[in-house]
This record gives C-alpha cells, structure tokens and sequence, in this order.
C-alpha cells in the first residue's frame, strides 16, 4: 500500500502557473503508472496527464502543450507543471498511482482555482 499526498494548489490568475507536487510514502519506483486527475465542478474526475514506469505520457487534449508531468522516482514524488492556466482547469487534483497488479491509490486532492 502506498499513501499519497497532494500540495501546491491555490488561487491563481488565467495565465499563471502553478506546480503540484505529489508525495508517496514510499518508494515508487515499481509503480506501473503515476498520474493526476481531476474534477471540476459538476463533473467526474478525468484524466490529466499520466507516466509510466518507463517514462511514456500521456495527456488530455485541453492541456497538452501547457501542463507537464513528471516523475522523481528518487524522492518518490510526482509533479505536475501547469501553465497558461484557464479558468476551466479549475478543479480538485489528485495525484493517482496504479501498482504491478493494477490496483489503484489516491490522494485526498488538492483545490486549483484560476480566477481574476
């Protein structure tokens, strides 16, 4: 089992940036898969963006070419760089790890929201 903790989530205008972190407490180096989801009001919680093990990733079409993941497998930890930000990435954030036998493990979110 593996916790998972979210932070950098926070009031931001359209066109800022933000940087979430994603910390697990513990190693995540035989993760088959780490991503970010998220759900915006009203909504399920869709994909944003994953990496794999081997470093492949994969990336919703509204954020592709201003949000990047990636994965520090030495400190354990996951980030997701967000940039020219639009109000309808706002949202709730959650870091997500799938392990060997594709069992899935969740953050308790982080609140993102992009307004003037």
């Amino acid at each position: 089992q593996v916790q998972l903790v979210e932070s950098g989530g926070g009031l931001v205008q359209p066109g800022g940036s933000l940087r979430l972190s994603c910390a697990a407490s513990r190693s995540i180096f035989s993760m088959y898969a780490m991503g970010w989801y998220r759900r915006t009001l009203g909504k399920r919680r869709d994909l944003v963006a994953v990496i794999t093990s081997g470093g492949s990733t994969t990336y919703a079409d509204s954020v592709k070419g201003r949000f990047t993941i990636s994965r520090d497998n030495a400190n354990n930890t996951v980030l997701l760089q967000m940039n020219s930000l639009r109000p309808a990435d706002t949202g709730v954030y959650y870091c997500s790890a799938r392990d060997s036998d594709y069992h899935d493990y969740w953050g308790q979110g982080t609140q993102v929201t992009v307004s003037s």
